[in-house]
């Protein structure tokens, strides 16, 4: 099993602890997250059992698993916005990620796209990326902002990324559904996170947006460590590396796609028809 290399917890305090975003990410062992014997409870259910999982840097893990597999819950607590009650939770080798709180974790590398897009529909999509950049979120700061050199460069990096540059002056609301889900990726990118997490980025897509869905996801696990959280078997077969299976909240089993297919346990749990399908 891997494991983080060991150091000394109780020798640090949670009052003395820097920043969380000027904390260096430690990927010397070439995981970007660790969570090990990881357990939370909501009135007496497990909704994670001592669940273990390991991404890679630069990984494209895709996690699947039935309706109460965990599947939420695990990135909540990813996020910070559930405490396991057991186990621990690393970014790297020693960032403990239950010692800080959501927006902390975000300013430290770690995004989250939800299933539904959360845009600024009013605000065009130059305004959703501006806003998104802002590194003070006051309304007065964002108010009187002023983008620099570098910003602007990274705004349009993104733009060709997520195919909305002919889109730039329209307002979000406009949007096809599936452009949305890449703008909101988009208002992750701009922020240069180490870690994405996406929570079923092709439902109510169309074909060509899900096929387009599939090539940007692809293409980000070059530059980041992408977790995929998707119940589309075929489009997780499209874009799949190492695939997850989560059951009860633990892991039931873990590999290529095509083991994952032919694992009796898997198709016994996990709806076997989806998964051949």
């Amino acid at each position: 099993m891997r494991t983080r290399e060991f150091w000394r917890r109780d020798q640090v305090f949670d009052f003395m602890l820097p920043p969380l975003q000027s904390r260096e990410l430690d990927l010397s062992h070439g995981i970007v997250l660790y969570l090990e014997n990881v357990t939370v409870s909501f009135d007496g259910f497990k909704a994670l059992n001592n669940l273990n999982l390991y991404v890679n840097s630069g990984e494209l893990r895709c996690i699947i698993g039935a309706n109460g597999a965990g599947k939420t819950t695990m990135m909540d607590v990813i996020t910070g916005k559930t405490r396991p009650d057991t186990g621990s939770v690393f970014f790297g080798q020693r960032i403990d990620l239950t010692k800080y709180n959501e927006s902390e974790i975000a300013a430290a590398g770690i995004g989250r796209k939800f299933q539904k897009p959360t845009v600024f529909e009013n605000h065009t999509v130059l305004e959703n990326l501006e806003l998104a950049l802002q590194a003070n979120k006051t309304t007065f700061a964002t108010l009187f902002a002023r983008l620099n050199a570098e910003q602007r460069d990274r705004i349009d990096e993104v733009l060709k990324i997520i195919g909305l540059t002919d889109q730039v002056y329209l307002r979000a609301g406009l949007l096809s559904h599936g452009q949305k889900q890449w703008l909101e990726i988009g208002m992750l990118l701009v922020q240069n996170p180490y870690l994405l997490l996406v929570d079923e980025p092709v439902a109510g897509m169309t074909q060509q947006e899900i096929e387009r869905t599939a090539e940007l996801l692809l293409s980000l696990a070059e530059k980041h460590s992408v977790v995929v959280v998707e119940h589309d078997m075929v489009f997780v077969r499209s874009i799949a590396r190492t695939v997850t299976v989560l059951h009860e909240g633990s892991v039931l089993a873990e590999g290529k796609m095509d083991e994952i297919q032919n694992n009796p346990k898997v198709i016994e749990v996990y709806l076997g028809s989806e998964l051949t399908a």
